[in-house]
């Protein structure tokens, strides 16, 4: 792989980002993938069957925060779909587990032709293209204030075969994460990725493992 032209390509086509104002953690790495049709995809329960004549490619971001409010690491994606004459055909981002359209219908939140603008929900960074969304969580606030720290280290199906947890990393983690307690403004500044955010998919997987064995160990504990 072309590593510098791929980060030509990944850079042309990144989302720009909304966080809010009282946004404690930004991303720490980004894993791209360019995906021919058909494909599956490699970080993501979903698959892209390619039954789309005009989608030549879609571009995933598999995007890594070392925290989210609610616990020790958080992966969230976004999907854009690139057409055969290189425009931006949809795009479709990561929410709590489940696949939201990114892409509105009057493409409004298509900025210079090519990125896609999402708003992040404030401490755990499910995507969407328009902010009150969020509105509609019944634990918007909690979630960023007295449920801090509630999952603790999440171990999800993705990484389960290389860590673990246990309740004494569970109650550091939580410990840590109350100090990051906020209240979300609702107001929201632009975030765009640098290229030196960027690596392919499989640099930032095989990466996982050793980051979080760091980050347990700055809390001053070991994996099991």
């Amino acid at each position: 792989m072309n590593t510098s032209h791929s980060k030509d390509v990944w850079l042309k086509y990144a989302p720009y980002l909304m966080f809010d104002l009282h946004e404690p953690f930004y991303p720490e790495a980004v894993g791209v993938s360019i995906l021919e049709m058909p494909a599956v995809s490699p970080s993501f329960r979903r698959s892209f069957p390619g039954s789309e004549s005009q989608v030549k490619q879609v571009i995933e971001y598999a995007i890594w925060w070392d925290y989210e409010i609610g616990h020790l690491y958080e992966m969230e994606h976004v999907w854009v779909y690139v057409g055969n004459d290189g425009q931006v055909v949809d795009c479709e981002a990561s929410f709590h587990g489940r696949v939201l359209k990114g892409l509105l219908k009057d493409r409004s939140n298509l900025i210079e032709d090519t990125h896609v603008r999402l708003y992040s929900q404030p401490g755990k960074h499910a995507f969407s293209p328009i902010p009150t969304l969020f509105e509609l969580l019944p634990n918007l606030y909690q979630a960023a204030g007295s449920q801090a720290g509630i999952d603790g280290l999440l171990v999800t199906d993705l990484f389960c075969e290389y860590f673990s947890t246990n309740d004494e990393i569970d109650a550091k983690v939580r410990e840590y994460l109350q100090t990051f307690a906020f209240v979300p403004t609702m107001e929201f500044t632009e975030y765009k990725f640098t290229g030196e955010l960027m690596m392919p998919w499989n640099d930032l997987f095989h990466m996982v493992p050793r980051r979080i064995e760091n980050q347990v160990r700055e809390l001053g504990l070991q994996l099991p």
